[in-house]
């Protein structure tokens, strides 16, 4: 009786270990599953910032993302890339120009509010300041 009893769950245990050998549980979570919750995450962020905005605000941002588009997009603006014969979009101008409109992109946002931290923690000692 007790060996027919066994060999179901041996047979469980086995199958178990062969499929779990295969597709490694740990692959998948520190890989496609924290990559997707991390992309996740940045995408509600990144709605958040836009959408806690004023009407006002809204407005100010699209006629400011309207003129910053066109500058960064001239032909004597575009940056030149490897592989593109006639430049890319700049970027970097685009960023800058919108954060002095008064309009920064969220990728601005987030970098100056981690300026301010690490400016707060190096005022409370907690950072050495970096020497060049």
């Amino acid at each position: 009786m007790q060996i027919h009893r066994a060999k179901p769950k041996l047979l469980l245990l086995t199958g178990l270990s062969i499929l779990l050998t295969g597709c490694s549980i740990s692959d998948w979570y520190n890989g496609y599953y924290a990559e997707r919750t991390a992309i996740i995450k940045a995408h509600k962020e990144r709605d958040a910032y836009y959408n806690a905005e004023s009407p006002e605000m809204k407005e100010l941002r699209k006629k400011n993302d309207a003129y910053c588009t066109e500058l960064a997009s001239r032909p004597e603006n575009r940056v030149v890339e490897r592989g593109y014969k006639n430049r890319v979009f700049n970027e970097a101008m685009y960023r800058v120009c919108m954060r002095e409109r008064g309009t920064p992109t969220f990728g601005t946002y987030e970098s100056m509010q981690e300026a301010k931290r690490r400016a707060e923690r190096r005022a409370r000692g907690e950072i050495i300041p970096e020497y060049w």
